[in-house]
C-alpha cells in the first residue's frame, strides 16, 4: 500500500476502534477486529490475541484465521514459544526466522515445522504497568523482520486492546480484572460452540460459519457473545443464519476465524 493510503487505513482503523469503546460494547468484538487490523495493516498473514486467566495461563480470545489458532495452541501445548516469553518478559519477542531458534523452543518449533504453516513470529505484549495481561502475535509464511515502523503501530494496537479491556471506568471503580479477562475467556469458548453449531447445520467450514455468526450478529445489532449463546442454547435457530447454499462450500477460504 502507498504511504498516504496506509495513513488513510491507520486512521481508519483507530477510529473504528474507538467507536467500539463508547457505551456498550462487546469485547469480543473489539478483539476480533482488532487482529483483523493487524493482518491488513502489518501485512500480516494472520494475527492472533490471547489473555491471561486468574492463573496467569494464557487462553486464545480472538485469531484471524485457523491456522492463526493453530499457531497459538501449539504454543500452549508445548509450554514454549514467543507468546509464552512475551507475556512473561512483558516485552516484544521477535523472530524473524523460526528454523534459526528450534535451540530456544525446540517443541514449539518442530511442531510448527511439522504443520508448515508460519516462517516468522512477532510477539507484543497487552501491557499493565508493569505486566502483561495479554500477548497478540503477528505470523509471517515468509521469514523476515518487521519495521520498527510496524512494530510500533503493533504495540499501539495492543494498548487499544488493553484500553478496551480494563476502561477507565472499571479502572476508577476499582473492579476486579481477573473478572473482566474471564468473562472474555468464556465467551470465546461460547463461540466457538456456537461456530461448530453453524457449520454443522450449514455445511461450511469454521471460518465460514464465524463470518455468517459475526455479520448476522453486527446487522441485528445483537452483541456477538449473546448471540452465540443463543444458538448454543437453541434459542436462535443457526439456519436463520445460513445465507444461500452455493455462498460458502467447505473449505472455502472466508477469512473467518
Amino acid at each position: 500500500m502507498d504511504h498516504l493510503n496506509r495513513e488513510q487505513q491507520v486512521s481508519a482503523a483507530f477510529v473504528a476502534l474507538a467507536d467500539t469503546l463508547v457505551d456498550d460494547y462487546d469485547i469480543i468484538d473489539l478483539l476480533d477486529q482488532l487482529v483483523g487490523h493487524c493482518v491488513a495493516l502489518l501485512a500480516a498473514d494472520a494475527a492472533g490475541l490471547m489473555l491471561g486467566d486468574a492463573r496467569r495461563e494464557l487462553r486464545i480470545v480472538a485469531a484471524s484465521s485457523e491456522d492463526a489458532q493453530t499457531m497459538e495452541l501449539l504454543q500452549l501445548q508445548s509450554d514454549e514459544g514467543p507468546c509464552l516469553d512475551s507475556y512473561r518478559t512483558v516485552s516484544q519477542v521477535r523472530v524473524p526466522d523460526l528454523s534459526a531458534v528450534a535451540d530456544r523452543w525446540p517443541q514449539f518449533v518442530a511442531a510448527v515445522a511439522e504443520t508448515g504453516l508460519f516462517s516468522s513470529v512477532h510477539a507484543i505484549p497487552l501491557r499493565l504497568r508493569s505486566k502483561a495481561i495479554g500477548v497478540l502475535n503477528l505470523f509471517h509464511r515468509a521469514p523476515g523482520a518487521l519495521p520498527e515502523a510496524d512494530l510500533a503501530l503493533g504495540q499501539a494496537l495492543a494498548d487499544v486492546a488493553t484500553i478496551g479491556i480494563l476502561s477507565e471506568r472499571a479502572i476508577r471503580r476499582g473492579e476486579v480484572l481477573n473478572e473482566q479477562l474471564q468473562t472474555a475467556l468464556t465467551s470465546r469458548v461460547i463461540i466457538e460452540q456456537a461456530k461448530g453449531v453453524i457449520a454443522q447445520h450449514a455445511g461450511v467450514d469454521m471460518n465460514a460459519a464465524f463470518d455468517r455468526l459475526r455479520s448476522f450478529a453486527r446487522s441485528n445489532n445483537v452483541r456477538l457473545s449473546e448471540l452465540a449463546r443463543r444458538i448454543v442454547a437453541g434459542d436462535t435457530d443457526p439456519r436463520e443464519l445460513t445465507a444461500s447454499p452455493r455462498e460458502h462450500l467447505p473449505h472455502a477460504g472466508s477469512g473467518g476465524r
